[in-house]
């Protein structure tokens, strides 16, 4: 069959990789110019783990992996205030874990279908016609092309799922917060695999040390916070930024005054999907469009990468029925990625209390992650996957 995808981040090459493993023609469609290798860092385990070993990625991606080994909470002074040994993730994914840039995924991933898959870059598609037989879709560029399935890989506000089922409002759901990422060169504080966090009521700021002497920055506030639209503009973020974070201590001037060079600033609200059914005629969901369970949850990344497998795999044991492969996909897929939504809501509020008893309470749990059981009570629903990956012989 002809499949478009729309999205060429990581659920969407990961998906071409797989339809072609099973003999479909899959053409990626990307709104970026170019392909966006940048992004903040991820942690990768559980099924897309799994998946990449069984795409013979794994070893490649672990290359660009880091092996974090402390979560340190600080005082405003830097001082240390709490924290744990973040070896408490390997154990519970019995050493199937790594932390590496969400843009070194999707390079890997993407470099394995390249050659093999069409790929429209700066391109977008403005409408999509189910006529029973196929699906017509109109490109940005003009003209139209004809496809046998559309799948939507584009992300949490995805352009397919506004063109099938409606408005972005009705399927967002906010989580509590906004975030923003940058990274930079040349920062003058670094702690080699420590992810550092200082926090305040209600905001949060972490840094992370790179590779190449780079450092990533991370910052997370309370919605409350946010007076104005979200800026796209990248002058109106860094504004934004100084205003939120401007008098909060610690080394936020240091931070504030490193963005000042940088070129490239993720901002967005954190929030979740929402959507009643994934799939409707021949056009399907993938990833943060069908089910983001927020970027807090700290495995979205994996869960794309584990539904492109499973609807590929679907669509290989279907026999050709599209509509029935949709709706296996879905069946096997949903009850577990609803418990990772939930659970990451239940998380979300540990990265940024908003009392100072809530900081306190937070900092006091984390000292008693050195007793295994405390831990796997803490943090062993957010890591632990209850899934079983299917094995479809392709």
């Amino acid at each position: 069959m002809k499949i478009a995808i729309s999205g060429a981040g990581v659920a969407g090459p990961c998906l071409a990789y797989w339809l072609l493993r099973t003999g479909h023609a899959p053409t990626l469609i990307e709104e970026s110019p170019e392909f966006r290798a940048g992004g903040y860092v991820i942690d990768f385990w559980g099924g897309g783990y799994d998946v990449a070993e069984r795409m013979g990625l794994l070893p490649e991606i672990l290359t660009h992996g880091y092996d974090v080994q402390e979560l340190r909470l600080v005082k405003e002074s830097g001082a240390r205030a709490a924290g744990f040994n973040a070896g408490v993730f390997r154990r519970l994914t019995h050493d199937r874990y790594t932390s590496l840039p969400r843009g070194d995924l999707a390079k890997v991933i993407f470099n394995s279908v390249k050659d093999r898959t069409e790929t429209l870059f700066n391109e977008s598609l403005v409408a999509i016609d189910d006529h029973g037989d196929g699906v017509s879709v109109r490109l940005k560029s003009g003209g139209t092309r004809e496809f046998d399935i559309v799948v939507g890989a584009d992300g949490l506000h995805s352009n397919v799922r506004r063109l099938v089922w409606g408005d972005q409002a009705g399927f967002e759901k906010p989580v509590g917060f906004h975030v923003a990422a940058f990274d930079c060169p040349d920062y003058p504080h670094r702690d080699e695999d420590v992810y550092v966090s200082y926090a305040r009521p209600g905001l949060s700021v972490s840094r992370y040390a790179m590779r190449d002497n780079r450092t990533l920055v991370l910052f997370i506030f309370e919605d409350e916070r946010m007076k104005a639209p979200l800026p796209h503009d990248l002058s109106a973020k860094k504004a934004l930024l100084r205003d939120i974070f401007g008098d909060m201590g610690w080394e936020i001037r240091e931070m504030l005054a490193a963005m000042d060079d940088t070129a490239e600033i993720y901002l967005d609200r954190v929030s979740q999907a929402d959507v009643a059914q994934w799939s409707k005629g021949r056009t399907v969901l993938i990833g943060d469009a069908a089910a983001c369970p927020s970027l807090l949850a700290g495995e979205g990344t994996g869960l794309a990468m584990t539904e492109a497998y499973v609807l590929a795999g679907e669509l290989a044991a279907s026999g050709g029925d599209i509509l029935a492969a949709f709706d296996a996909y879905e069946k096997r897929l949903r009850p577990f990625i609803e418990e990772k939504q939930k659970s990451a809501r239940a998380f979300a509020s540990l990265f940024a209390p908003k009392t100072e008893f809530g900081i306190w309470l937070r900092n006091m749990a984390t000292h008693l992650m050195v007793i295994p059981p405390v831990a796997d009570l803490l943090v062993g629903e957010s890591v632990k996957d209850d899934f079983d990956l299917p094995d479809y012989g392709i």
